[in-house]
């Protein structure tokens, strides 16, 4: 649907002038649009409304149009800016608490002033929270930041914590024949390879081998291999005495490179000083790391309260399944720096983490952060987040972003849109730090498929079907409209997904 020509017929009306649309369900070949109006409405208007709908609908549908007025809320206005200044300025939002904000809200919209301490906000923030207020409550709003004296007190340094060390994993080399003669009687998971280590075998299947030439025209080779849990990359510089032997490997081999893990231009690369053929055993199954102890306090990210705004008065008649009442659902999205995923070699990086908790089937507490990034953010990724470098300047480490989101989410079962895309960067960044992240999933989309005719089942597209508005492609925006898609999907189901 067209939602901005739509409303934009809708407001002709005298008493409609300033309506939202927040929300739109379908059962059966019934579809029902919520309006919200902020004005004194007449018959003849949501006649007027159900015309203009009408014109709107599918083949094969009705319409069913249902009128509420609601004047915005002070209160939450003000949630709501906090919220989303949180969001889109970490920033200046670390110089705003909530009695630095003041709203005016009445009929045909408001205005706000928020004082901050911090350097001179721009009017395109200002302009912008503008916009975002008016999807979501109705009528016209202005606002401004205005500059104010805090005294911000004394810096207290954090509770130092003992850095936790991993246990390395090892498997018994099987099948051993000498090509350098190392001889080595076991072999590092190569899921553990993860920082710099000395006089170290890894032991796999050969995935890459090519033979190259240095610039003085010795020869030597690029090696990748794979044991199961993980891969690596490495180099291997040739000796006169073995050199033709290491010629016989090809790929599919099982071989042994013993080496060192070492820093090069910022970057950690295995140099094989030695190689020999060898294998894991036969029945060989990796063995699991248990998952590091839930952290018994948060670092950086600090869950806050969420409401649904505009729409938690409207609808508390709605009815949901008892097994999605007595769950608890951590609902997430990332917003990353490309679309790596699966090689441990090329992982894009995190950028940021949004996600709500569902308990007793509502939206409760929310969990949003930047993730300081060490590369340079890319055009496109600037163009389709908003995200640019200067805004995660000082954001916490992913190292401690991760820790964090693992206390979040203990115990919940966790949803997400295309879930598994998401799922893998943080499955990745959490073993990294010992986090094991093995919680039951749902994905909205083939949940959407089940039971939804869309033409794609994008988010924005889902979304639009509910009558959702959000900031698409931010992560926490797109992780709490998720939120109001899976339950819907729940309620219109009866039921969670298989």
């Amino acid at each position: 649907m067209k939602s901005v020509e739509y409303l934009r017929e809708i407001r002709e009306a005298d008493g409609l002038k300033n309506a939202v649309l927040v929300k739109i369900e379908a059962a059966g070949d019934i579809i029902t649009f919520r309006l919200h109006t902020d004005c004194m409405y007449t018959d003849a208007d949501v006649e007027h409304a159900c015309a203009v709908t009408a014109r709107y609908m599918p083949a094969g549908y009705k319409a069913d149009v249902r009128v509420m007025k609601s004047v915005p809320n002070a209160d939450a206005v003000k949630a709501y800016l906090l919220d989303k200044l949180k969001n889109m300025y970490p920033a200046v939002a670390a110089f705003v608490s909530p009695e630095d904000v003041a709203v005016e809200a009445g009929k045909g919209g408001g205005s706000f002033v928020i004082g901050t301490a911090s350097a001179r906000v721009s009017e395109e923030t200002a302009d912008a929270l503008c916009r975002e207020t008016a999807r979501n409550f109705c009528g016209s709003w202005t606002g401004e930041f205005r500059t104010v004296k805090k005294d911000l007190g004394e810096i207290v340094p954090a509770e130092t914590v003992e850095e936790y060390v991993m246990k390395a994993r090892f498997f018994p080399v099987t099948e051993y024949a000498a090509i350098d003669g190392a001889a080595p009687k076991e072999a590092l998971y190569l899921a553990d390879l993860n920082g710099e280590v000395k006089g170290v075998t890894v032991c796999g299947a050969v995935t890459y081998l090519e033979e190259r030439a240095t610039k003085a025209g010795k020869p030597f080779f690029m090696i990748t291999i794979s044991d199961g849990t993980g891969q690596v990359r490495a180099s291997y510089f040739t000796r006169k005495t073995t050199i033709e032997k290491v010629r016989t490997v090809k790929q599919g081999d099982y071989i042994c490179l013993t080496g060192d893990n070492e820093l090069y231009n910022g970057s950690l690369s295995f140099r094989a000083r030695g190689i020999d053929f060898g294998r894991p055993p036969q029945d060989f199954v990796p063995v699991m790391r248990p998952s590091r102890p839930v952290p018994a306090q948060y670092k950086a990210v600090f869950p806050v309260s969420a409401v649904e705004y505009v729409q938690a008065e409207l609808f508390t008649n709605e009815q949901y399944p008892a097994a999605f009442e007595n769950a608890e659902f951590v609902v997430f999205d990332l917003e990353t720096t490309g679309l790596s995923n699966s090689n441990p070699d090329h992982m894009d990086k995190i950028i940021e983490i949004g996600a709500v908790k569902l308990s007793g089937g509502k939206i409760s507490e929310k969990f949003s952060s930047f993730v300081a990034c060490p590369v340079k953010l890319s055009d496109e990724i600037i163009g389709i987040t908003g995200i640019t470098d200067d805004m995660l300047r000082g954001a916490p480490d992913i190292k401690d972003v991760i820790a964090d989101f693992y206390k979040f989410a203990h115990g919940c079962i966790l949803v997400g849109h295309n879930v598994q895309f998401d799922y893998k960067f943080i499955r990745y960044y959490g073993e990294k730090e010992g986090f094991l992240f093995d919680q039951r999933q749902y994905d909205t989309i083939p949940f959407a498929q089940e039971l939804l005719r869309l033409n794609n089942y994008k988010l924005n597209t889902v979304a639009d079907h509910f009558g959702f508005t959000f900031n698409h492609h931010r992560a926490y925006d797109d992780a709490f409209v998720t939120a109001k898609i899976f339950k819907e999907l729940v309620r219109i189901k009866g039921g969670l997904p298989k």
